[in-house]
């Protein structure tokens, strides 16, 4: 999986989706910047690893207000939460959760989506996509929906 659209603009990702025919991108935050690449991103089901904490690290994104998740997903734009190099950014997926609840105020629906989405991108097989996917959604209704006091 190339990483694409961190530090360098739209033409690295659509590089590396022309070039590489990458169906997932690492980074990828500054693909709203063209909206073909958008559209493009859109048709084909690429998935973009977005990773707050790195992006913030590498000065990627000036600060966690203007990082470009939220609009990203708006834009309809297949998007996972990743924690890229731990060992270098002291990033962990736990965190990356957390971040996003507590930076963009991303409620369980929009948590339950986003790992969701990082099951589909995935490179593991049917079972294990489909046993992930319903652990998650389980997840999220036992939110919506508490087990009776039986």
């Amino acid at each position: 999986m190339p990483h694409a659209g961190e530090t360098h603009g739209p033409a690295s990702i659509r590089g590396a989706v022309e070039a590489l025919g990458a169906d997932r991108i690492g980074h990828g935050i500054r693909a709203l910047e063209d909206g073909a690449l958008v559209e493009l991103l859109n048709e084909r089901g690429i998935a973009l690893d977005v990773c707050p904490t790195s992006n913030l690290r590498t000065r990627s994104v000036p600060s966690l207000a203007e990082h470009p998740l939220p609009a990203m997903l708006e834009a309809g734009l297949t998007c996972t939460l990743s924690s890229d190099d731990p060992s270098m950014f002291g990033s962990r997926l736990t965190g990356e959760y957390e971040l996003c609840r507590s930076a963009f105020g991303f409620d369980d629906e929009a948590i339950a989506a986003l790992a969701l989405a990082g099951v589909g991108a995935s490179f593991a097989d049917e079972g294990t996509k489909d046993a992930l996917a319903a652990g998650i959604r389980a997840w999220s209704l036992s939110l919506v929906s508490p087990p009776s006091g039986d």
